[in-house]
């Protein structure tokens, strides 16, 4: 007689593996407060100190910059390392061997870090917005922002993280690219005070359409800039899961 196993509903694959990381990493609740709150807030305290004389519009970046410092440390870092972990230890391949899709591994990593990291960005939001005097003009586009700030600053480190060769690696290349994002293009400083060539360099710089984002649905006003941000992160978040789902190693069918 033939038994055939049955491949679990999409629910609930999405359900165990995030179930799965979310014990996974309940341990690391310290670090998550050094990269995740306390660097962001250090760096607006300092950062504020040297804006707070330039105009409110200054405040407002670095703001809305630090909220960006803390996702990519808690979403893109970890997700990056997590995924250099998992391969280096052989876990992708025994969950390629299980009766879930591929993309649903990367889906519930990703999630699950947003998840984890999102008492640290209501945290550095409030006492951010405190510290530097912003006033917050809070849209309902919220709920579209930053899950999707999250999902393709996730994507990049679930592609460096794939593609690295040890965890080691993907750590330095993580930082690297997260210094890039932050400094090249408008993101923590304004457009008004940086040089041509950044302003260039920051087109191509996914940050610079997050950074916008953030900003219009946590200070205001709301543009019509806020649809090509939008549409921006959806393609890079499309672009970078499937790329990464793409290069992982999956015998199940």
């Amino acid at each position: 007689m033939r038994i055939q196993t049955e491949r679990p509903g999409l629910a609930a694959q999405f359900i165990d593996l995030w179930l799965m990381q979310l014990s996974n990493w309940r341990w690391s609740w310290r670090a998550m407060m050094v990269t995740g709150i306390i660097t962001p807030l250090m760096t607006v305290a300092a950062l504020g100190a040297f804006a707070s004389g330039r105009g409110q519009e200054s405040l407002v970046y670095v703001l809305t910059g630090s909220i960006l410092l803390s996702l990519m440390f808690e979403n893109q870092n970890k997700v990056a390392q997590n995924f250099a972990y998992m391969k280096a230890m052989g876990t992708l391949d025994f969950l390629g061997t299980l009766p879930v899709r591929r993309y649903m591994v990367i889906l519930a990593t990703v999630l699950a870090f947003f998840t984890l990291s999102a008492p640290a960005l209501l945290v550095t939001l409030i006492l951010g917005s405190l510290i530097l005097g912003v006033h917050l003009s809070v849209s309902w586009l919220v709920v579209l922002v930053i899950p999707l700030c999250v999902l393709s600053l996730a994507g990049i480190g679930a592609v460096i993280g794939i593609v690295t060769r040890s965890q080691e690696e993907a750590s330095s290349l993580t930082l690297l690219v997260t210094m890039i994002l932050l400094f090249f293009g408008p993101v923590i400083i304004p457009a008004n005070r940086l040089p041509g060539w950044l302003l260039t360099i920051g087109h191509v710089s996914p940050t610079t359409y997050a950074a916008s984002a953030i900003r219009q649905v946590l200070v205001g006003p709301v543009t019509g800039r806020i649809w090509l941000d939008l549409l921006v992160l959806l393609a890079l978040t499309g672009i970078t899961l499937w790329f990464s789902g793409s290069r992982m190693q999956w015998k199940a069918n």
